[in-house]
């Protein structure tokens, strides 16, 4: 068994139904203020142009709950496809029924259309099979290129791959999966995981995981001080999953059980709150003030882990070491951007806030891969098979 992708497939004349992921950020006039989901896919796009596909794409965009929202339609992101593809791109209102079939029945070779917000109709995200079924009389060749939304299994990822012969993975999706075989399932040694963000109890399945994968493991965020915690340590105000200090308890017992070298913040940068850049101050790990909160990683910290950084050749990272959406408090993420871009390892950086962290560092264009997936990424970081992905594996 194995998974297809885009270039094995001739699509010269044929119906080429092309799963994206358009769920794009809308101001309150319905114009885009981000496009970045939308120009990832143009080169699995432009292929299927140029090779002569009948396009057809399919997206959702926000949470409709199974209703036609008009705030949540797709028809911005078609003017705006138009524009960045140089042709014009139909746009098709009600993508099941005869209207839909006699509208896209006109479809010439080489050209795009764009069907409604998918998640307007409720067997979308029920996976429903009939309705998957209709989506397929629509197409000869299916191709997903949506890795944001491969951890759901729903219609149009799923259901509809058991009614085409032949499926494939776009170059996006391609590419995630590829990225993530060289990262985790058989990297260049040795191998770094860094991993931050707000809390541990949504890291706490990945961070089992990949225990028995990497050398070293870098913990930051917020999500470090239930560790300090777990070591015995006061952290002040800093965010504290009280609850789930026994759980980091068993991952530094897991860690040091696998010979995995574990790092934990040193100095950190406190303040009374993160309204309070003013009054920031360096703290020791072991003496952290009880009115301050954790808000970055201090100095020394940035060098212990860029000492372990530069001696990767892999290095994964998922979520940021700060607060980093105040720029006061995001020199430790920065920093740390820094040495991961210049350090010459394979780095691979997940989704959600990783990008916005990363994007803000300056950096963005130095990593070698930047996953455009948050929830999808942190899956497969968690050791999960994707419904979209195990829908191509055939």
């Amino acid at each position: 068994m194995a998974i297809k992708y885009l270039k094995s497939l001739d699509l010269a004349g044929k119906r080429a139904f092309v799963r994206v992921d358009f769920n794009v950020p809308y101001d309150k006039s319905m114009a885009i203020t981000d496009d970045t989901r939308i120009t990832a896919t143009l080169p699995t796009i432009r292929h299927c142009i140029e090779n002569g596909a009948r396009t057809i794409l399919v997206s959702h965009l926000g949470r409709p709950d199974g209703k036609a929202v008009p705030s949540m339609s797709l028809a911005p992101v078609a003017e705006r496809l138009s524009a960045l593809l140089g042709i014009k791109v139909m746009f098709v209102d009600k993508p099941i029924g005869q209207g839909a079939s006699e509208m896209l029945a006109g479809l010439k070779n080489g050209e795009v259309a764009l069907l409604e917000n998918i998640r307007f109709y409720p067997e979308e995200e029920k996976n429903d099979r009939e309705f998957g079924k209709k989506l397929a009389e629509l197409a000869d060749v299916y191709i997903n290129d949506a890795f944001a939304a491969a951890h759901r299994g729903h219609a149009s990822n799923e259901a509809i791959t058991h009614f085409i012969a032949e499926c494939a993975a776009g170059f996006l999706l391609e590419n995630e999966i590829e990225y993530f075989k060289k990262a985790m399932v058989n990297p260049a040694k040795p191998t770094t995981a860094i991993i931050g963000g707000v809390k541990i109890s949504t890291k706490i399945a990945a961070l089992k995981n990949i225990l028995d994968k990497v050398d070293n493991l870098i913990i930051g965020g917020g999500m470090a001080y239930t560790f300090l915690k777990a070591k015995g340590y006061d952290v002040g105000r800093s965010i504290l999953e009280a609850d789930h200090v026994s759980t980091a308890k068993t991952i530094i017992e897991l860690a040091e059980k696998n010979r995995v070298n574990l790092l934990l913040p040193v100095d950190i940068v406190v303040a009374p709150d993160l309204d309070s850049a003013d009054k920031k101050k360096l703290a020791r790990f072991d003496s952290m003030p009880a009115d301050m909160e954790g808000v970055d990683i201090g100095p020394e910290t940035i060098r212990l882990y860029e000492g372990v950084i530069r001696g990767s050749k892999t290095v994964v990272w998922n979520g940021p070491l700060g607060a980093f959406e105040n720029p006061a408090f995001a020199a430790g993420t920065n920093a740390v951007a820094g040495i991961v871009a210049e350090s010459g390892c394979l780095s691979v950086i997940g989704g959600g806030d990783s990008v916005s962290a990363i994007n803000q560092s300056g950096y963005a264009d130095k990593m070698s891969y930047i996953s455009t997936g948050g929830g999808a990424f942190l899956e497969l970081l968690e050791g999960k098979t994707l419904p979209a992905i195990k829908a191509l594996d055939r």
